[in-house]
């Protein structure tokens, strides 16, 4: 079975959410989260991630502790007081947000850009399983993947949760230096791609992220489109063998 523990995040002892995800690479998905709800604008703004007690403890592994970065005050209020120290499931990283045009305002609209041939997308999509090997002896765990716009996959990972999956993918992206201030064009990442919907969130962490392209081998969301167009994100679904739909600017895919 894939294993399913909480993991509560604080900054400087101030517990900021508590969210259900399958041990493993806490480290970046607490970057990734950090990035997703506006506390941080650089990886260099914190200054270390840790799991909090020793080794051997009840309970050691599920709380890491974040400490900001030299001359760094992470703006923790940005987190709503509703959200703040609540639970958030592995089927919903954005409870307790107070509205939909929350969600949708945090979402400046991406630059045009780049274009990826129709076959790397699928090739991209199809290639994903190949990076769930808990899910291959669980068969309960998601999946998400970056991609450069040549198709090279960059980083992978699986997680009993959409959400953290993608977010231990930016955050691993934010670690290497592929993403935020001053990453390099060539290193960026081009292409998302996801298992399962491709839900409001999803297109969400791809646009704050600055991924262009999100695609899903499944359906999208009437909410997930909506965002998509608002934010210049191009959005597939239904991506299966050579063949897939574009929600969303489709002048990113090219033949």
């Amino acid at each position: 079975m894939a294993v399913e523990e909480p993991l509560e995040i604080r900054i400087s002892g101030d517990p900021v959410a508590v969210t259900m995800r399958t041990p493993g690479d806490d480290g970046d998905l607490t970057l990734g989260f950090l990035w997703g709800e506006g506390l941080i604008a650089s990886p260099a703004d914190v200054g270390s991630v840790a799991h909090c007690g020793r080794p051997g403890e009840e309970g050691y592994g599920n709380v890491v502790e974040v400490a900001p970065g030299a001359g760094v005050a992470l703006a923790v209020e940005r987190v709503e007081a509703s959200r703040r120290g609540s639970l958030t499931t592995a089927a919903c990283g954005v409870c307790g947000r107070r509205s939909v045009e929350d969600l949708v305002s945090c979402c400046a609209p991406l630059p045009a850009g780049p274009a990826v041939p129709w076959p790397v997308v699928t090739a991209a999509v199809a290639s994903l399983r190949e990076a769930q090997g808990t899910f291959a002896r669980t068969g309960g765990t998601h999946a998400a993947a970056a991609h450069d716009a040549a198709g090279r996959r960059l980083v992978a990972r699986e997680d009993v949760g959409r959400h953290n999956a993608v977010d231990k993918v930016v955050g691993a992206l934010l670690r290497e230096g592929r993403l935020g201030p001053g990453a390099p064009e060539a290193g960026r990442p081009a292409l998302l791609v996801v298992s399962g919907r491709a839900s409001f969130e999803m297109v969400q962490k791809a646009a704050r992220a600055g991924i262009p392209i999100l695609a899903s081998v499944s359906a999208p969301t009437t909410l997930a489109v909506d965002l998509a167009r608002a934010a210049g994100l191009t959005l597939a679904g239904f991506v299966r063998g050579e063949s897939l739909n574009v929600y969303a600017h489709p002048t990113r895919i090219g033949r």
